[in-house]
């Protein structure tokens, strides 16, 4: 996955997904930059490209409740989290199951405090599927560009390298993976 030159193949997967009356006019360029500069990140390709040449969100999805624009966050996404800080490396690099883990010898205070960076730190938010499961897409850190599913109880890569679903790391994976029709979970 190549996430610094956006790979023409990637990019027609996502036209194809996001060519309907339900998507938001791409930002261009110079909005994408500020939004970088701003940020201190440079967003990853393909999602880059995408946002600033194919579409900004769509009502349509993905996830369920549509793909976010670049700035907003989920309206479920509540009032008094923690401010996000997108250079700060994303703190992940494999699943964590944090709810009911009988073996993390750690306190729960200790685990509040190891789940903010994972919420707040190194990642856009794409969107919800409600019920408090956000999808992120990793933009500082090891994992920049892949996409993440993050919710009350736990967090895992999207991806068929890391199981449970036969689709491609990435943006253009994912998105391909919902244009599919396929369930998120389908490995």
């Amino acid at each position: 996955m190549d996430v610094t030159r956006a790979d023409p193949a990637d990019l027609e997967v996502l036209r194809a997904a996001f060519d309907g009356d339900s998507r938001r006019p791409p930002l261009g360029w110079d909005a994408v930059r500020a939004f970088e500069t701003e940020h201190g990140i440079v967003l990853p390709e393909p999602y880059r490209t995408c946002v600033a040449e194919i579409c900004d969100g769509s009502a349509d999805g993905p996830p369920s409740h549509g793909l976010l624009p670049l700035a907003e966050m989920p309206r479920d996404w509540g009032d008094r989290r923690p401010e996000r800080v997108l250079a700060a490396p994303f703190p992940l690099t494999g699943p964590w199951l944090w709810e009911g883990d009988e073996d993390d010898p750690r306190s729960d205070e200790e685990i509040a405090a190891a789940l903010h960076p994972v919420f707040s730190h190194g990642s856009v938010v794409l969107g919800t599927d409600g019920c408090g499961m956000y999808w992120h897409l990793v933009v500082a850190g090891p994992h920049r560009g892949h996409v993440w599913n993050i919710c009350g109880e736990g967090a895992a890569p999207f991806g068929s390298e890391f199981g449970h679903t036969t689709a491609g790391s990435g943006f253009a994976g994912w998105v391909g993976h919902w244009a599919k029709g396929l369930t998120w979970f389908d490995g």
